[in-house]
């Protein structure tokens, strides 16, 4: 195949919306469910009493609602993409794209619930403290890590098709 027919965009889109939907499910999953931190309104409706908690879990399972959505959409073009011909189907990219697209969640959820809208902070008994920072620097990290891996990927199709 001609190394101008290979392209990795269909699979770099599927990856990312799979991932900003695995990124929502890891946030929902471990710092609402498991570790119990924050709820999705918990800095506006505390959980203390039973209608605040409940008021926040009904927010908790629209915002999981919405990460499965993107999710299933993701899966919808990752089909898309392998059926698509002259897409580069690369385990490096699809897994960098997942890890860019965690990382946008991160980074936007962090912006706009932590920072603008104040819904909820990382570790809500703190309020705004080092962890919204820090789920901030991991989105960055997330996004830079999965850059590199998607942007390496394109040039070893690029090294294989040149070879061939």
């Amino acid at each position: 195949m001609s190394e101008r027919l290979l392209t990795t965009k269909p699979l770099t889109s599927a990856g990312m919306v799979l991932g900003i939907g695995m990124g929502g499910f890891v946030d929902g999953i471990v710092f609402h469910q498991i570790l119990q931190f924050h709820n999705m309104l918990s800095s506006r409706i505390p959980t203390d009493t039973l209608v605040g908690a409940k008021t926040n879990m009904v927010w908790d399972g629209l915002f999981h609602a919405l990460v499965w959505i993107a999710t299933a959409a993701g899966i919808v073009l990752l089909w898309k993409a392998v059926k698509r011909p002259g897409v580069l189907l690369s385990g490096k990219a699809l897994f960098g794209s997942t890890l860019l697209g965690f990382g946008l969640f991160n980074l936007v959820e962090g912006i706009i619930d932590h920072h603008i809208l104040n819904l909820h902070h990382v570790y809500e008994r703190l309020g705004r403290s080092i962890w919204d920072y820090v789920f901030l620097a991991s989105g960055v990290t997330l996004i830079l890590t999965g850059w590199l891996m998607i942007r390496d990927a394109r040039s070893e199709a690029v090294a294989h098709a040149a070879a061939e």
